[in-house]
């Protein structure tokens, strides 16, 4: 038998597992320090009282053969399936039922879409990226090219038409960068993959951070979309469901290669390697689209915003650069003194006990940046950003 060698090409640990383990191996030498975590993007909010009461019920459904729930729909409950319809439908993207595709994630999502493309696609991701783009298209033994994201771009490349593509992920606002592109500026990717026959990955989980108005939370609230994108999004940041698990693919019926409805193919692809997502974790989904819902979520992320202008506000003070932190949960800073992005996480870790995300594993044009999360408690951020004053 042999192995999948394209694992061989990948780094021998995720990004994130390193950090995790170096802070532990901190914290297990220092046992008297407090190690402030601002790096992994996880919540810390609870799920809001809507979700919570919703879940409740139908937990109680399980509990009687008259409303008990089995397997449900591949592609989702059609009462969630509506939820999101309205959703979009608020914001002016009108969408069919059977558009949308509920899931475990984003994260799922993003990797598994790649089974309905052939393997020889070329694909084409910004630098700094968020790895699951890179990593699974390597596990499949995709060509990997890179969009040049820079402090001199804002970290929000647009099109080369020098290169070409099938595959093109973008993710606004972006992680780990936190900058997000103007209409103008999608339209100008979306035109692109029109004239390339390319599909667009468009990751929107963080849309819900989005407050100014003239940024668009969707692709599809650009024209021409339909017919080149795939948007992606979860409510792992937008409610609090990063240990509930549940996210949505929206896949227009215009979106054809090769003669084949995407969406469809999506289905088929789904109905033999996905059970769908439970039914209580689809009531409480549901309950985030609702009046109360969507009162109490933005609340929470509102409050997340807070800290972020809390970081923010610390960087501006000691002059540091950065992107991010106004419609994102996310601050992209460069690293002070020129220390690359390694150093300074060892540095912070170290001599203020706060711990971030170096750069450098973003990708290339990552290294000599850090970035920091606004998901802590505002507790523990302030006295974050205290140390940070009193190091930096």
């Amino acid at each position: 038998m042999t192995i999948n060698p394209h694992y061989q090409d990948l780094e021998q640990n995720y990004l994130f597992a390193v950090t995790a383990q170096k802070a532990a191996e901190f914290s297990a030498a220092h046992p008297d320090k407090k190690v402030i975590r601002l790096g992994i993007g996880d919540v810390t909010k609870p799920l809001c009282p809507a979700v919570i009461e919703a879940m409740h019920r139908a937990v109680d459904d399980m509990a009687w053969a008259e409303t008990f729930y089995g397997y449900g729909p591949y592609e989702g409950y059609d009462f969630l399936r509506e939820a999101i319809r309205g959703y979009y439908g608020r914001r002016g993207v009108p969408l069919q039922l059977s558009e949308i595709f509920v899931s475990d994630g984003a994260k799922s999502d993003i990797g598994n879409i790649l089974d309905i493309f052939g393997e020889d696609n070329a694909v084409l991701v910004p630098d700094p990226v968020y790895p699951v783009y890179v990593d699974t298209n390597i596990m499949a033994g995709r060509r990997v090219a890179f969009s040049s994201a820079t402090e001199a771009n804002g970290f929000l490349p647009l099109p080369d038409p020098a290169v070409k593509a099938d595959i093109i992920y973008l993710c606004s606002p972006n992680n780990p960068t936190g900058a997000a592109y103007s209409r103008e500026q999608l339209k100008a990717w979306v035109d692109f993959a029109n004239q390339n026959d390319a599909v667009i990955l468009f990751d929107a989980a963080y849309e819900a951070f989005i407050r100014d108005d003239s940024l668009p939370h969707s692709i599809f609230e650009v024209e021409g979309a339909r017919t080149c994108a795939i948007e992606f999004c979860s409510l792992s940041k937008t409610a609090g469901f990063t240990g509930t698990r549940c996210g949505y693919a929206v896949i227009p019926a215009e979106l054809e290669r090769g003669g084949s409805p995407l969406g469809a193919m999506w289905l088929r692809r789904q109905a033999t390697k996905f059970n769908g997502t439970s039914y209580i974790v689809q009531r409480g989904a549901a309950a985030v689209f609702t009046e109360e819902g969507q009162a109490q979520v933005k609340a929470d992320i509102d409050d997340y915003l807070e800290n972020a202008r809390v970081i923010t506000t610390a960087l501006d003070s000691m002059g540091i650069w950065y992107t991010g932190g106004k419609n994102s949960p996310y601050i992209w800073l460069k690293c002070p003194g020129g220390m690359d992005s390694w150093t300074f996480f060892d540095y912070l870790l170290e001599k203020a006990n706060v711990v971030g995300t170096p750069g450098a594993g973003f990708g290339q044009n990552g290294e000599g940046f850090f970035r920091l999360t606004a998901f802590g408690s505002r507790k523990n951020t302030l006295e974050a950003v205290e140390r940070l004053r009193g190091l930096l």
